[in-house]
């Protein structure tokens, strides 16, 4: 079963393009189009069936909850595809929690890019509400179920804006709530809106244990992004966090294994970290956060004394 909360309108059953209320999914394998046929009325019947799949093996009181959130020029179907090749291969390097969707609005054009930076900012307010807030409240002495989040592309952007949403309305921001880890990929976001203290960024950090960055400056969609807002500063998934980053912040460098052993690919310069297995490696053990930033085999530091995705361990890393 794939847990989704989708903010999508409904179309003739199906979930279309533009901005609808929110909808908790339950999709049955063998089902590859998500449709209202999947909904579950009750969002606290759907919470309690989504936290009983998270319990890990072997536990009766502990869990973990992925939250995903995908990019720009998504639709439903794609949406679902992602979910499930993000989850698999997260369990085949040995997640054992439950991965769950939050699904928003996006065109599912190129062209449609400055709608869905629009859509992407009206969603982040029920990815807080309905996704984040509604997971944290559920939290027993008896039983406690970790909430971590994976981001990619604009979906880094909805991540940033619903934590700053969440410290602007005082029920959420004056409880006690923590998500454990939080994973950018090539993220869409300002570069320098991360630095250290910076008000875009500080909600986010003021309620996470531990950010990582994974990023690469031959990302050409991010290049291609920074065409569209004239002006604007580079963005956070080619160049990385400022130096001026919070201590909460890991910053890894991808490009030199992305040239190396990447290439083009299929997925391409934006989203090749989806189909390889090196990344997920990592990624298990980031969202596990058991070890230190620097301890997780597979890094080196880098030239600029920061951290680098690497194939072979005994590897030097010059960033380009």
């Amino acid at each position: 079963m794939d847990f989704i909360l989708s903010t999508r309108r409904a179309e003739n059953g199906l979930l279309g393009f533009k901005q609808g209320s929110v909808k908790y999914l339950a999709i049955p394998e063998t089902k590859d189009v998500p449709s209202l046929e999947h909904q579950i009325r009750s969002a606290d019947s759907w919470f309690r069936k989504a936290s009983a799949a998270a319990i890990l093996p072997g536990e009766t009181t502990r869990g973990h909850v992925v939250l995903l959130v995908h990019g720009y020029n998504v639709d439903a179907t794609e949406m679902l595809k992602h979910h499930r090749n993000v989850s698999s291969k997260l369990r085949k390097q040995g997640f054992k929690g439950l991965c769950v969707s939050f699904d928003w609005p996006s065109d599912g054009t190129v062209v449609g890019y400055l709608n869905d930076r629009r859509d992407a900012r009206w969603a982040a307010s029920y990815l807080m509400d309905s996704g984040i807030a509604e997971f944290a409240k559920r939290q027993k002495p008896d039983c406690h179920i970790d909430v971590s989040i994976l981001a990619h592309s604009m979906g880094c952007y909805v991540v940033r804006e619903a934590f700053d949403f969440a410290d602007g309305q005082h029920a959420i921001s004056q409880a006690n709530w923590t998500v454990s880890q939080v994973a950018f990929v090539a993220a869409d976001i300002s570069a320098s809106s991360m630095e250290h203290g910076d008000s875009e960024s500080r909600s986010l950090f003021r309620h996470l244990v531990r950010l990582t960055n994974y990023y690469s400056p031959y990302d050409e969609i991010l290049s291609i992004s920074n065409t569209k807002r004239i002006g604007a500063s580079r963005r956070l998934g080619r160049v990385g966090l400022p130096a001026a980053r919070s201590e909460k912040a890991v910053n890894l460098y991808c490009g030199q294994y992305y040239k190396e052993h990447v290439g083009g690919g299929a997925l391409g310069s934006h989203s090749w970290y989806f189909g390889d297995n090196r990344f997920y490696q990592d990624l298990v053990l980031t969202l596990k956060g058991e070890l230190d930033r620097a301890a997780i085999p597979g890094r080196q530091r880098a030239s600029d004394g920061g951290l680098a995705l690497m194939k072979d361990q005994n590897a030097t890393v010059f960033l380009t």
